[in-house]
């Protein structure tokens, strides 16, 4: 990701429609870490683009401080206009491969349990992750945090 990719990125973030305007800011936070700080080590960021260069997602991720070889994925977003055609896909499976570069095993993401995320879990057990745990209430009453993992070491 370079800094004339931040525009499409937020569109992206706050098109996908989930986010709440305090989720927003996070991920243009990180993102913003990462344009800022080249040197930094905590988030890594991509996006992907079509064939005429226009990016239609990106996906935030980092190593887990104190594990080795534990690898968090903080954000994903495909723009709603192309999901389904294979960007989320791409997405992750070149975020697994570069953590197994640098000798990941585990990559673990969250997310929420609410109906409007049912794609989004559908998504990621289509992906081999598997519901590690379940913290009833956490973003809110009735909104429980799904935590997946998947096993990336070969």
């Amino acid at each position: 990701m370079e800094l004339a990719d931040r525009p499409a990125v937020a569109d992206i973030v706050v098109a996908v429609g989930n986010f709440s305007q305090a989720e927003i800011d996070v991920a243009l936070e990180l993102i913003d870490v990462y344009l800022k700080d080249k040197n930094q080590k905590d988030y890594y960021i991509v996006v992907a683009t079509d064939s005429e260069s226009k990016v239609q997602g990106y996906a935030c991720w980092g190593p887990v401080p104190l594990t080795k070889g534990t690898y968090d994925l903080y954000w994903i977003g495909t723009h709603p206009v192309v999901q389904g055609q294979g960007y989320g896909r791409a997405l992750m499976a070149y975020v697994e491969d570069r953590a197994r570069e640098e000798n990941g095993r585990l990559m673990l993401l969250e997310t929420s349990s609410k109906e409007s995320y049912g794609d989004t879990v559908r998504f990621y057990r289509r992906l081999g992750y598997e519901e590690a745990s379940r913290i009833r209430d956490f973003y809110d009453v009735g909104d429980d945090m799904l935590v997946f993992a998947k096993r990336i070491s070969r």
